[in-house]
């Protein structure tokens, strides 16, 4: 009989030797009093796993890391004993919402599929969960079966009541929702400054927010539980290297921009390189399956530098380095601590610290701060620019009013020697006309041909007209204008002079002339008188002339009008004359010119001004 006793006590010392025991409101963590075994062949089912028993080994620890994505399955066992005299229910937590496929078994049968790629629908955790039913004083074997495909494969196992769960879930998707909020908010403000300011530092930190915003939504299981579905899933999962490139790469960009590395030129071609080769290696690890566990390799190295580089820049005394090299300690930190923590590396549970998600917040206040006080740097520079240029300007102002004041100075002194040459210009040309006038003179007094007489009297008469425009001009302040009154009048005069006739004229000159003008209307106006006086009346004839002068609506206009006999327009014989004021009038003046021969002659001028 006591042998009896000895082997049943084996027996059941056997049996609950590795049995945890439940109640009603106990929550625990049951990874440390399970046993696993590692399938590397991947070709286990449960049947095989439960009549074999193989191998399976004590873990002792709450938590067992095996990095990212290792090429085989792992098995974990534990048996729960209900201590109650009543029914119980509790929750399992798988604590790790990055395992891609989770298949749960009670004895051999399967209960329940989860994991990343095979996500329950109703289900409302973060972390994979399983409903366990013991019955009072139950004991009950249960099997999960583990693989992970690209992403990190951690265990973690933990035992809940109903209440002891939701609370914490809730308190912690509360917290979670708190630092993705204020997340997000901080990358809306400083879009809100880009899209203000234009400075591209900004977008990239933008960028770099929203990217990282993404990959813990992916780290902690809130992609999975809100946004994406297992379809997509599958997808992001495929291309994983792509998520945790980008808000390296984005922060790689807005370092370069922020801390001008352009300056430091073979530090600027280290990191060209860098990037490069991120972007190659995303490439690579998103159509590869080999080498998938190194393809964080990259982004650590690159991050690495970019402190180095921040670090040297602050050696250097760059004002903004010295404001982010904090954040940037921050953020290895972060990373560090979330690497050691999915490859494996440490046994250690952060996340129930919430230290990676504190560290982000704190790095994006950090750096937010120094792009606030780069706003402030650049207001301070451009005032002190905006006092530069008004100086400069107050400068220039000055110097250039002392420039306009010697042109200027420079300037009357030339207009002066100009004047003064033109009114000796024209001066010279008066006295060489009134030479010739008298040459002509004294030559007519020599001849008594009346035919020659009066043929040098009107060469007389016309270089005459001239010079007076001249004596005019040289005896005027300005040259552009003169009195066509006056002009007009010694003309009239030196024609009367030379004809020794009976005949009135009378004239009305309302306006000045320009002197352009002037040279061939006063010839035009010679020719016109001549011709009356030579032509228009018979001897000892009363005759009389009208002229009037005027301009209205910027345009000139002479008429000329004499009582005389007039001519024939049928005799198509012209005097040279009548020749001369048309060419004059037409050709030179641009003018409309017209003549009627009714009870004398009339001519009408018309040009503009």
């Amino acid at each position: 009989m006591k042998k009896i006793l000895i082997i049943f006590s084996l027996f059941i010392f056997h049996l609950f030797g590795n049995t945890i025991n439940v109640d009603l409101n106990t929550s625990k963590e049951i990874l440390s009093q399970s046993k696993i075994f590692i399938d590397e062949t991947k070709t286990y089912e449960i049947d095989e796993i439960i009549k074999s028993d193989k191998e399976f080994t004590k873990i002792n620890n709450s938590i067992k890391r095996f990095g990212y994505s290792p090429d085989f399955n792992i098995w974990i066992k534990f048996t729960l004993h209900n201590t109650e005299n009543v029914p119980i229910i509790k929750i399992l937590e798988f604590d790790n919402p990055l395992v891609t496929n989770i298949s749960f078994f009670e004895n051999n049968d399967l209960i329940k599929l989860e994991g990343l790629l095979n996500k329950d629908s109703i289900r409302k955790s973060v972390n994979p969960i399983f409903e366990i039913y013991l019955n009072k004083n139950e004991t009950k074997t249960y099997y999960i079966k583990v693989f992970s495909k690209k992403t990190s494969l951690t265990l973690k196992l933990n035992l809940y009541s109903n209440d002891d769960f939701y609370s914490k879930e809730i308190f912690h998707q509360f917290i979670l929702g708190l630092f993705f909020g204020a997340m997000i908010i901080l990358a809306l403000y400083n879009l809100s400054i880009f899209l203000m300011i234009k400075d591209v530092s900004y977008l990239y930190y933008v960028g770099y927010i929203f990217t990282l915003v993404l990959h813990h939504l992916l780290y902690v299981g809130f992609a999975n539980l809100y946004i994406f579905d297992t379809k997509f899933m599958n997808v992001i999962v495929n291309f994983a290297a792509i998520f945790i490139a980008f808000p390296v790469l984005f922060l790689a960009l807005f370092s370069k921009s922020f801390l001008d590395i352009k300056q430091y030129q073979k530090l600027n071609i280290i990191l060209n390189i860098l990037i490069l080769t991120l972007v190659l290696s995303v490439i690579f690890f998103s159509i590869s399956h080999y080498f998938s566990h190194y393809r964080n390799a990259i982004p650590i190295l690159l991050m690495s530098y970019l402190f180095i580089i921040t670090l040297y820049s602050a050696i250097k005394k760059n004002a903004q380095a010295k404001l982010i090299l904090f954040g940037w300690a921050v953020i290895l930190f972060a990373g560090t601590i979330m690497y050691i923590s999915s490859a494996g590396i440490l046994n250690i549970d952060f996340t129930s610290y919430y230290i990676v998600e504190i560290s982000f917040i704190l790095e994006a206040l950090v750096f937010s701060i120094a792009l606030a006080n780069r706003i402030k740097k650049l207001q301070e520079e451009k005032n002190t620019i905006q006092l530069k240029l008004i100086e400069e300007q107050k400068d220039n102002e000055e110097k250039l009013n002392k420039l306009v004041l010697q042109k200027t100075k420079n300037l009357n002194i030339a207009l002066e020697e100009k004047d003064i040459l033109l009114k000796e210009l024209n001066h010279r040309v008066k006295n060489n006309m009134q030479t010739i006038i008298s040459l002509i003179r004294l030559q007519n007094d020599e001849i008594n041909d009346i035919n020659i007489n009066n043929l040098l009297t009107t060469i007389q008469n016309r270089i005459s007209a001239m010079s007076h425009l001249h004596e005019l001009l040289y005896q005027k302040n300005t040259i552009a204008f003169i009195d066509a009154n006056e002009y007009f009048e010694k003309i009239i005069f030196g024609v009367q002079q030379s004809f020794n006739e009976n005949i009135t004229i009378q004239y009305k000159i309302t306006t000045n002339i320009d002197a352009e003008s002037a040279i061939y209307c006063g010839l035009i106006l010679n020719e016109l008188i001549t011709n009356s006086f030579k032509h228009a009346f018979n001897s000892n004839e009363i005759g009389l002339i009208n002229i009037t002068f005027y301009s209205k609506d910027g345009e000139y206009c002479l008429q000329y009008k004499d009582n005389g006999k007039g001519y024939n327009s049928l005799d198509k014989k012209e005097t040279l004359g009548l020749i001369l004021i048309e060419t004059l009038a037409k050709k030179q003046l641009k003018a409309i010119f017209s003549i009627i021969s009714d009870d004398g002659i009339s001519v009408e001028i018309k040009w503009k001004e």
